[in-house]
């Protein structure tokens, strides 16, 4: 059977015939199709959090009632709602009807205006010009890396430490060194091991206090030799401050930019913890430049990232200016009251455990437990012990390999005090069914008895 052909003709003179099956088969191997991938951006996207929770695979115990002490949400429980004024002025925000349109991608001039107001401190004064409003704390340390580094060029971050730093750096394709944070001096930063980690391609260092997940606190001492450090490299500090004020009697919050008078600050913070309204996603950067060492270039750089997502809530910020002024002091101080409170029970319960090791806190709504893996062998590491704990006792904490810090394990303290009072008892019971004494311990109790 004869196949049907094209004949090509150049100049009126037929050159070759093409084969019509051949032809279309050309044809289909060129015809486009769909070939969609992620994006290089969102392939390095890593939550590690997501990851090991995620991967747990483990029911609770059917017969006990779940206790989740591993979400950084104080509202959850419903037993730390917010200040009914600061309720009011979002009911009157949305009654004046003058927040529904865009603001301005930096946020409104008078709701700056009334943050720099509410932080500025003869030590670091503020104008509304140094406050960029955003979309929450999260998306002010996001802005934050983003206008100081270049892909390539790496982040000092404290270990143990708050994930989202690494998940937005590294996606950035920016490189992240930890440094060590020492829970044998209530968490201080290793200066050492800091100091040693900087290069040529460093260009910040986070600072978080007081700190998730450790509930630490820097002392002015200490806030000062830390800066000396950047200093001494001209490398800016990223200060994380969302619990900023939140930490208990006996205790002084004092802000990495009040004590800085050449290293320049971008600080971030937002509403979220301390007026206990996570969800409104109202945030802020607050640029101290004494020196002018960031000049208007650092400026520019953050309002053009800004107007990529065009600012924040206008209605969260319309109320911004009364939510900051008309919280009552008492608000605050009840929710300190509350948060050192279950601190203290926790921590005096689990310091009675043997093979537990809590760090005792000073701020924030976190607590570290340290875990002696030796004297729990059936234990692989912090996520298999907390992973057994759900199965066993249906209590939830996020083992601290979350954190970069493995063999501790979080506890959120937000939860109501009935609540940390059965928590505490089933962790306390959970390790004395699992704890063995280990055999270092007995030879040594042998030798002293000789």
């Amino acid at each position: 059977m004869e196949h049907e052909s094209y004949g090509i003709q150049v100049n009126g003179n037929s050159v070759h015939h093409v084969n019509r099956s051949l032809y279309q088969a050309k044809m289909k191997i060129r015809k486009p199709k769909w070939n969609i991938k992620a994006s290089e951006m969102s392939r390095k996207t890593f939550n590690p959090i997501r990851a090991i929770v995620d991967s747990m695979n483990v029911e609770p115990n059917p017969s006990k009632n779940m206790i989740a002490l591993s979400i950084g949400d104080p509202t959850i429980f419903g037993n730390l709602p917010t200040d009914d004024s600061v309720l009011q002025a979002m009911k009157e925000a949305i009654d004046s009807k003058r927040f529904n349109g865009y603001a301005p991608a930096i946020g409104y001039q008078k709701s700056r205006e009334a943050v720099s107001n509410f932080y500025s401190c003869p030590e670091a004064p503020l104008a509304a010009k140094d406050v960029i409003l955003t979309s929450g704390c999260s998306q002010a340390i996001e802005l934050a890396i983003a206008v100081l580094c270049n892909p390539g060029q790496n982040i000092l971050v404290p270990r143990p430490g708050f994930s989202l730093y690494k998940t937005l750096a590294v996606s950035m394709g920016i490189d992240v060194k930890l440094y060590n944070l020492l829970p044998e001096k209530s968490w201080e930063i290793d200066l050492k091991h800091l100091e040693s980690l900087i290069d040529d391609k460093t260009c910040c260092i986070i600072v978080n206090n007081p700190s998730n997940p450790c509930g630490s606190v820097f002392s002015k001492s200490h806030i000062q030799k830390i800066i000396a450090v950047a200093s001494r490299h001209c490398t800016p500090i990223l200060a994380d401050e969302i619990y900023a004020e939140m930490v208990f009697s006996g205790c002084k919050y004092t802000s990495v930019a009040s004590l800085s008078t050449d290293v320049p600050i971008l600080s971030c913070g937002g509403l979220a913890k301390r007026w206990l309204v996570p969800g409104w996603r109202m945030g802020w950067i607050l640029i101290h430049d004494r020196k002018n060492v960031f000049g208007n270039e650092i400026r520019e750089g953050l309002v053009k990232l800004s107007q990529r997502i065009l600012g924040p809530c206008t209605i969260v910020q319309g109320a911004l200016e009364a939510i900051i002024n008309k919280t009552p002091q008492e608000f605050y101080d009840n929710t300190i009251s509350f948060l050192k409170s279950n601190s203290d029970i926790c921590y005096t319960a689990l310091s009675t455990v043997a093979g537990l090791r809590p760090i005792k806190p000073s701020g924030a709504m976190y607590l570290m437990v340290g875990i002696n893996m030796e004297h729990f062998p059936e234990f692989e590491s912090d996520v298999d012990f907390t992973e057994k704990l759900i199965a066993e006792q249906s209590v939830f904490c996020l083992p601290a390999t979350c954190f970069e810090f493995p063999n501790f394990f979080r506890i959120v303290v937000t939860v109501s005090e009935d609540m940390m009072l059965e928590a505490c008892t089933r962790i306390k019971e959970f390790c004395e069914q699992h704890y063995h004494l280990h055999t270092d311990s007995i030879i040594q109790d042998i030798e002293c008895d000789k």
